[in-house]
């Protein structure tokens, strides 16, 4: 049985990723900061006959996100896919480029690329023994083509994007994928008045593209 750890897991995108995984027979890892959370997913993925189990972890809190992938791995047998997308909204105060201090960009390199880079580093070494992976970073497209009312995010998730596209070259052979999502939508709801919004059920299926018919691509945005 294959298995999806899910870092960030929320009730639209993540659950999105799992039901569309967890329809293709994966067992799946439900990691965020609320085990409250966690468990409403887990019952309505169970409640729909996919496996899902809760892992709660902070990625600002390293060593609790690699014991939380060890445990996920430790109860399916092993991590196949690492999709990575949480989200620091409750803690994030959002800068424009002229506006932020240094500390406003760390906070958010914390949260996406060091985040990554942790939990890249407890899967990749079982995934590169066994010649096969997959390992999925999202952001907005602001990592791509950012805007100043979010510009602290946008740096850190250019970042982010850069690392992973960079990963997706050293890893080129290896059996293992590493690719970027960017969105370039809203999700579920519009955030700003006239801005394109999708379901995340129209979103998911690109991440399964990517695991599966396009593992040759290191970036893939989606738009409408």
């Amino acid at each position: 049985m294959s298995s999806i750890a899910i870092i960030g897991a929320g009730p639209q995108l993540g659950l999105a990723i799992a039901r569309t995984f967890g329809t293709q027979g994966f067992e799946v890892a439900l990691i965020s900061r609320s085990r409250e959370n966690l468990d409403t997913l887990v019952d309505k993925l169970s409640a729909e006959g996919v496996t899902a189990a809760a892992f709660p972890a902070d990625v600002l809190d390293r060593d609790a996100l690699t014991q939380a992938l060890k445990d996920a791995a430790a109860r399916f047998g092993g991590i196949d896919v690492l999709e990575y997308s949480p989200v620091a909204a409750l803690t994030t105060t959002l800068v424009t480029p002229t506006e932020a201090e240094p500390a406003h960009v760390q906070h958010e390199i914390e949260f996406q690329l060091y985040g990554a880079i942790a939990a890249t580093k407890a899967v990749l070494p079982a995934m590169r023994e066994a010649g096969a992976g997959t390992l999925l970073y999202t952001t907005g497209a602001g990592s791509i083509d950012p805007v100043p009312q979010v510009g602290n995010v946008n740096a850190a998730a250019a970042a982010l994007r850069n690392w992973a596209v960079n990963l997706h070259k050293e890893l080129d052979g290896t059996g293992v994928q590493a690719a970027h999502v960017g969105i370039d939508v809203s999700i579920g709801t519009p955030a700003v008045p006239g801005f394109p919004t999708a379901q995340p059920e129209e979103i998911s299926p690109v991440y399964w593209d990517l695991h599966t018919t396009k593992r040759d691509q290191a970036e893939l945005v989606f738009s409408l």
